[in-house]
């Protein structure tokens, strides 16, 4: 069986990636991770550090008596240039593949609940914190959790994956409808 690519693309957008080519970078990159440092890949205690760093400029002895902090001490580390290299490397691929543009509205959240850059920033914080609660206290992110897990073929990465993409289809038509057309 031979499998395409669509050739069809969205207005504006330019090259795309190959699925199968950025899955296998994703496979080799997680298993360097584990190779090099003993660990998946993951990114939701680079956050939790981040913010312990940016507390400890303000307040360095309230860091330093917070039990958690203790576990998981605030500094860069790998996983902290992991993130970094995130950033990096998606801004890398959009130039690269043309579609870059600096848009603080997205045009899907433009047409379905206008141009106002407030209420885009207050659901993109929302939703922010939401993420970062839910992963504080699974323990990990969804790439640790669904990737990382499937790479493992642990049953409950496999479970934990569906969980976190029937929670994003829902939450996509709650917000966007069925699309256009439909």
């Amino acid at each position: 069986m031979i499998v395409r690519q669509s050739s069809v693309r969205a207005p504006g957008d330019g090259g795309a990636w190959s699925p199968y080519l950025a899955g296998a970078l994703a496979g080799i990159l997680s298993a360097a991770s584990v190779l090099w440092t003993g660990a998946f890949p993951g990114a939701s205690t680079t956050f939790s550090r981040a913010a312990g760093m940016a507390e400890r400029a303000v307040s360095p002895g309230h860091v330093e008596r917070v039990e958690y902090f203790r576990r998981v001490v605030p500094a860069v580390d790998w996983q902290f240039m992991f993130v970094v290299g995130i950033f990096f490397g998606a801004l890398l691929s959009a130039v690269l593949s043309g579609s870059f543009r600096l848009q603080a509205v997205p045009d899907l959240w433009r047409s379905r609940f206008g141009p106002g850059i407030g209420r885009r920033a207050a659901a993109a914080f929302a939703g922010g914190a939401i993420a970062i609660f839910g992963a504080r206290i699974a323990g990990g992110c969804p790439s640790g959790h669904g990737l990382s897990g499937l790479m493992q073929l642990s049953a409950s990465g496999l479970v934990a994956l569906a969980c976190f993409f029937l929670g994003g289809i829902a939450v996509a038509r709650a917000l966007y409808g069925r699309g256009r057309g439909r």
